[in-house]
């Protein structure tokens, strides 16, 4: 018989939570990370590997996780950066043709700690209420891990890019290769390379990389990747963006979307508890066609802060929240949700079309 550990999770305003550790067991006993909630019912495996993850604990909010298994071309990076999955109901088996391990053993792996049997629902509401918070949750004593919790900074004010981009530029062969994308690396995912791929050669850069070296290498788009945390402090990034506009057509998604703001003179703002699931309804301003999009973001442009420079695209209709801007006197767009999906809805690819046609015009 498998002896299960009792586990704790308790946020730093000492609300607490009691369930069953699984996945990795630090040898501290203890993991701390901003809780936030993912509305998803399958794809997690992408999203426990998404890059924009850093520094989270992830609660899915829909009840049996781990049904499906786990294999090995799912995932959207090389390792989990997150801090920790919380989980109502961990599938004890695992059933799907493409499966080669359970959850649980993935978690290991990935040295990702867990806690299950948890009432996620309360979790979920508490978090809709109060806001996304650090928290703690291990086998130590609720007074410990509060005090652990309380001391968490979150995700505000660090620095979160410089831990998952990459060390060194790479080179990818595409199905255009009269075509390059040059890709800034804020946390890129696998799923937003291959729908790249699609429309070019793709060389993917560390986020530190000038817009000067950029140019060198001659692109015909500059493509802005997803990433995690506070954009504000993601130094040197805004201004490099800001040489590029109207030398070279850019496209943003999700951090790439708010830096694309910055540079723009925009402000930014954190959200209570951010847009975290695969079924968020967003209008296109210019057709009033509403997309199921993908979205995972804690902070979001101010739309009147970017204005007088750039039309807002595209509307979050849950809470209005700026889903997408494109400038008005430079070839460069983005949006906040991810229309490559992994996991999620598709309804937004057809922007990596719009992408591939910006650069075909500023080629004329």
């Amino acid at each position: 018989m498998v002896r299960i550990n009792k586990s704790t999770l308790v946020l730093a305003d000492g609300t607490i939570f009691r369930g069953d550790q699984i996945g990795y067991s630090p040898k501290v006993k203890y993991a701390t990370g901003e809780v936030v909630f993912n509305t998803v019912m399958s794809g997690y495996q992408e999203v426990i590997t998404d890059p924009s993850y850093a520094g989270q604990i992830i609660t899915f909010t829909y009840p049996h996780i781990g049904n499906y298994g786990v294999n090995k071309h799912d995932n959207e990076s090389g390792r989990s950066h997150c801090r920790g999955v919380i989980v109502r109901d961990l599938a004890r088996r695992h059933s799907n043709w493409r499966a080669s391990n359970d959850l649980d053993s993935f978690l290991k792996e990935m040295e990702i700690p867990g806690i299950a049997g948890l009432d996620t629902r309360r979790l979920t509401m508490h978090i809709r209420e109060a806001g996304a918070m650090p928290a703690a949750f291990g086998t130590l004593s609720d007074e410990e891990l509060h005090e652990i919790a309380k001391s968490e900074p979150g995700t505000s004010g660090i620095d979160l890019v410089s831990q998952v981009t990459c060390k060194e530029k790479y080179e990818l062969k595409g199905d255009r290769q009269d075509r390059l994308i040059v890709a800034m690396d804020f946390g890129i995912k696998a799923t937003i390379i291959e729908h790249l791929k699609r429309i070019g050669d793709v060389i993917v850069v560390p986020s530190s990389t000038s817009a000067e070296e950029i140019l060198r290498l001659k692109p015909n788009g500059v493509f802005l990747s997803n990433g995690p945390g506070d954009p504000e402090v993601v130094k040197g990034v805004p201004e490099t963006i800001g040489k590029l506009i109207g030398k070279v057509p850019i496209f943003g998604i999700c951090l790439g979307h708010q830096l694309l703001g910055l540079a723009l003179g925009g402000t930014i703002k954190k959200m209570t508890f951010g847009h975290h699931g695969g079924n968020h309804p967003v209008k296109n301003m210019a057709n009033g066609v509403v997309e199921i999009t993908s979205q995972n973001h804690n902070f979001a442009i101010d739309p009147d802060s970017v204005t007088q420079v750039a039309d807002v695209t595209h509307v979050n209709l849950n809470d209005g929240v700026c889903q997408g801007i494109r400038l008005k006197s430079a070839p460069a767009f983005s949006v906040q949700h991810h229309p490559e999906a992994g996991p999620g809805p598709h309804d937004s690819s057809y922007l990596f079309d719009d992408f591939a046609q910006l650069m075909e015009e500023a080629a004329k």
